[in-house]
């Protein structure tokens, strides 16, 4: 087996797609469990899609986790194009991933992400996720294009470490956002939680009590500065646990230890900051 170096996975969880890198998602999607939320019941500052002033904290992040999260499932859906040996050019630009993602960002919440205002806050950071987006896949042309090797060690989780570089860079000190997980699910040290995300992760979504799904949302001090901080969490699916699952201790596809999760286990965080 082939340890993929160099772009090594980026959370404790990598969201491959189905068993052996096919269609399914790994992690459960994240806008289900939101719009599930909110249908429960359950306080939620504004629920994806609903209508909300341009520049609100939790629509603005929330948007940007829906459209990584979107983009994510447009890399897992692609695996097996990716990693087909035999085939050349895949036509997997940028551009085809980023239209993929806004065409399912689009149909779960009624909204063009590109007709977004530019000079709001909201349209100046999706244009910048957006712009990330692109920017990885179309960087990442000669792996995706590779012929005569299988798997190319570009998957979901991979792809939104490099997402979230590009964004922190191009949002020019707004905003941040990360997958990250459990302290002891981390496989990539960029994506470890910082100190108030461990908490988080500790005291609120790994609590039993916790609301299955439901976002954790506070205003801190981050860095010196104040900030909107929002915690989305993502569990363990079926196909998660050919690479997260039994028996612990044995190599996955990556070349990592499987961590001996099981289904509906808290997987990932998708952690946003928005600075004030």
């Amino acid at each position: 087996m082939r340890r993929y170096s160099g772009q090594r996975i980026a959370a404790g969880i990598p969201k491959p797609g189905e068993k052996t890198w096919r269609r399914r998602k790994c992690l459960r999607n994240l806008r289900p469990m939101i719009l599930a939320v909110v249908l429960a019941g359950l306080t939620l500052s504004s629920a994806i899609g609903a209508d909300a002033p341009a520049d609100d904290d939790m629509t603005i992040a929330q948007d940007l986790a829906g459209m990584l999260g979107d983009a994510r499932t447009v890399i897992s859906n692609n695996q097996d194009l990716i990693n087909d040996p035999k085939l050349g050019d895949k036509h997997l630009t940028g551009k085809t991933v980023l239209d993929q993602a806004v065409e399912r960002y689009s149909k779960a919440t009624g909204v063009d992400p590109r007709k977004i205002d530019p000079a709001s806050r909201q349209g100046r950071l999706m244009r910048a996720m957006m712009a990330a987006i692109v920017e990885v896949v179309d960087d990442n042309q000669a792996t995706i294009n590779e012929e005569g090797t299988g798997f190319k060690g570009f998957i979901p989780a991979v792809f939104a470490r490099m997402v979230d570089e590009a964004f922190e860079r191009l949002a020019k000190g707004e905003a941040y956002i990360k997958v990250t997980a459990p302290p002891e699910l981390v496989r990539n040290r960029k994506a470890r939680p910082d100190a108030w995300e461990a908490d988080i992760i500790k005291t609120k979504l790994l609590d039993p009590s916790w609301p299955r799904g439901h976002p954790y949302s506070a205003t801190v001090d981050t860095n010196g500065r104040s900030a909107f901080r929002l915690m989305v969490p993502e569990y363990y699916g079926e196909s998660c646990l050919a690479c997260h699952g039994t028996p612990k201790g044995k190599m996955d596809i990556t070349g990592y230890p499987k961590e001996g999760g099981k289904l509906d286990d808290l997987g990932a965080v998708i952690s946003v900051t928005l600075y004030h």
